[in-house]
């Protein structure tokens, strides 16, 4: 039996005008695996898109199971902030072109 990778679909913006994939994020066995691009030249950029992806999170908990946006986000920064101060697996980094 061959493994099964279950991807998202391609955002339709991007189908209908093209754009650049800067983050790719795999669970597999229970483990972050991540492809990214440097994308930009200040890494404040990536705070922004850090912040921005939280509140899609809290969107989408908002929509399929009723939890308030603002409780998903508080939850999120918590386990941020602790994670960032302790990781549970600081994981490794690779460069791959």
């Amino acid at each position: 039996m061959n493994p099964v990778f279950d991807a998202l679909h391609v955002p339709p913006a991007a189908l209908e005008q093209g754009g650049v994939e800067v983050l790719r994020a795999v669970i597999v066995d229970g483990g972050l695996h991540v492809s990214l691009r440097r994308a930009f030249d200040d890494p404040d950029a990536w705070g922004m898109l850090i912040a921005d992806v939280a509140r899609h999170v809290a969107r989408i908990y908002a929509t399929e199971n009723g939890m308030r946006e603002e409780t998903t986000l508080a939850r999120l920064r918590e386990l941020f902030n602790a994670e960032m101060d302790a990781p549970t697996d600081p994981g490794v980094t690779s460069a791959i072109s």
